[in-house]
């Protein structure tokens, strides 16, 4: 089995710049739809409807939801963009959009949609695309022994 080669650090740091994006611009869309989706509850309730799906339980969705997609698009797109080795990036990533969407949330909470400031949305991006290229090297099985080249 050759040993596979890893991606110069540029076009890492491109892809990760781009999928980062992508994350964080489909984060941002769910949490702002479900938090529409959560005023759309107060004002029902505000207006007499009868008990359903009550406003707390649509912001703890959108949070929720927010929190599971942002790992998951870091995941899915650097893999299909051909990397190895991106737990790094993702656990960044997801802490990151954690700590902007609890600073930004009072923002987003205000009024429907809004959103959340670009300074944070963008030290997201910068951060978890730095984060991808920390990369561990896999270790040899102990006990293994590679062979002398032919």
């Amino acid at each position: 089995m050759a040993a596979s080669s890893t991606t110069p650090l540029a076009p890492r740091l491109l892809k990760a710049v781009i999928v980062s994006s992508v994350a964080v611009a489909a984060s941002h869309l769910v949490l702002s739809d479900t938090l529409f989706l959560s005023f759309s509850g107060q004002a029902a309730a505000t207006l007499g409807a009868g008990p359903g799906y009550s406003s707390d339980q649509a912001f703890t969705a959108a949070v929720v939801n927010t929190v599971l997609l942002m790992p998951l698009v870091l995941w899915i797109g650097m893999r299909v963009t051909g990397e190895r080795r991106v737990g790094p990036m993702v656990l960044v990533g997801a802490v990151g959009w954690v700590i902007a969407v609890g600073d930004g949330i009072d923002l987003l909470d205000d009024a429907p949609g809004a959103l959340l400031p670009l300074r944070s949305l963008a030290l997201v991006v910068l951060v978890t695309a730095l984060a991808s290229a920390i990369r561990r090297k896999p270790r040899k099985p102990s006990g293994v022994t590679s062979a002398p080249p032919i």
